[in-house]
């Protein structure tokens, strides 16, 4: 494994962990991060509540459920976030159940800003994109994919709208939700199983 991943294994989060750092900050007037801004509380104010109607409405489709009890290995996912984003409040409630899906998959969570060697390993187009889920081999330790931070179906979305209006705003960010919504988590079952069921061994670093 290489030593930026196990050094971010050992103080990583469980989900429910994860949930109690975000709660506990908010309750202090702070979001996760360097950063602290009205924005990014208010970011995580909605995320907060995101992840609450998501861990009681998001399922996991029958057919990613069983390809996930399938997997002859057992994986960690360890996934790259912070509070106040919004498509980590989206994605993580459907890695979650997802994992509780399998005895195979025991999720992880780490802090972007807190982790600097993991996150710059993994940029997206040159940038510290979030969300983040690292696919690691339990038994060898070591990265055999990754993907992120949106499904494709989201990456499209965001890439016309940028074509076409020039920038991301406020209005973007709306129609972002509102795609999330629509999907009900399946664009990313999909990927991520699609994903597990091709790893093969030669190929974890």
């Amino acid at each position: 494994m290489k030593c930026y991943v196990a050094k971010a294994l050992l103080t990583s989060y469980s989900y429910l962990e994860y949930k109690k750092v975000v709660t506990d900050l908010l309750s202090q007037g702070k979001s996760t991060g360097n950063e602290q801004s009205p924005d990014l509380l208010h970011y995580t104010l909605l995320n907060e509540s995101r992840l609450k109607r998501l861990d009681k409405t998001v399922t996991v489709s029958n057919e990613n459920s069983e390809a996930l009890k399938a997997l002859e290995k057992e994986y960690i996912w360890l996934v790259i976030a912070e509070g106040w984003c919004g498509d980590a409040a989206q994605i993580l409630p459907i890695l979650n159940k997802m994992a509780l899906a399998s005895d195979k998959i025991e999720l992880k969570i780490i802090f972007r800003d807190s982790n600097d060697d993991v996150m710059n390993q993994y940029l997206t187009n040159g940038a510290r994109a979030i969300p983040k889920l690292l696919i690691i081999d339990k038994e060898s330790r070591k990265v055999c994919n990754n993907w992120g931070p949106r499904p494709k179906g989201a990456v499209d979305l965001i890439a016309d709208y940028k074509k076409q209006f020039g920038k991301i705003n406020d209005d973007a960010k709306a129609k972002l939700q509102l795609w999330y919504l629509h999907d009900k988590g399946l664009s990313v079952q999909n990927e991520v199983v699609e994903m597990m069921c091709s790893i093969k061994e030669s190929v974890c670093l």
